[in-house]
């Protein structure tokens, strides 16, 4: 089940984090996080915040979290996106995160089908994202969810330096629900 997330979530959600950034420490995985720089509990709780956090959840536990809202990051500005569309027919999906215990489940999926059903329930046409270039695992992920990688922008992503931030979008069309 995806759900808005609430105060009791927010343990799970950073333990989530911290899951991944240690994978990322270890060598096992590449997401071009930083601990202590981003993502952070500070993300989460400002994500709760404005209410755009979302946790997936099974049996009682939180397997992942994903930030969804119409805040396009300042690079945004500069893409060459495929489509011109008002900010407020766009949706944006931010620091989706599935446990490592929960890696293969197809949870990442469900998460971004979930994105796009909420978007469309909401008035959007466009679906944007963006990621780190080195994490080639969401890349190949989002492409296969049909996201189309339109811009790379060499940015300083969330107190990150040295990023290239992949920008992908998906166009929903006009869309009346």
């Amino acid at each position: 089940m995806i759900r808005k997330a609430v105060s009791s979530d927010l343990d799970a959600v950073v333990t989530i984090y911290n899951e991944i950034i240690q994978l990322q420490e270890d060598g096992a995985i590449t997401v071009g996080w930083i601990r202590g720089v981003y993502p952070t509990r500070a993300t989460a709780e400002d994500a709760l915040r404005r209410e755009d956090l979302f946790v997936i959840e099974k049996d009682g536990a939180i397997l992942g979290s994903a930030i969804i809202n119409q805040l396009q990051v300042d690079v945004y500005a500069k893409a060459k996106w495929r489509h011109e569309v008002d900010a407020e027919k766009v949706w944006v999906l931010h620091t989706l995160t599935i446990s490592p215990k929960a890696s293969g489940l197809g949870l990442g999926k469900q998460f971004v089908d979930f994105y796009e059903s909420y978007a469309l329930d909401h008035g959007c046409c466009a679906l944007r994202m963006d990621t780190n270039e080195r994490n080639l695992v969401a890349r190949k992920m989002y492409k296969k969810l049909d996201f189309e990688e339109i811009d790379m922008v060499p940015t300083v992503f969330n107190g990150i330096p040295d990023v290239n931030l992949v920008l992908l979008e998906k166009y929903l069309g006009d869309t009346e629900r």
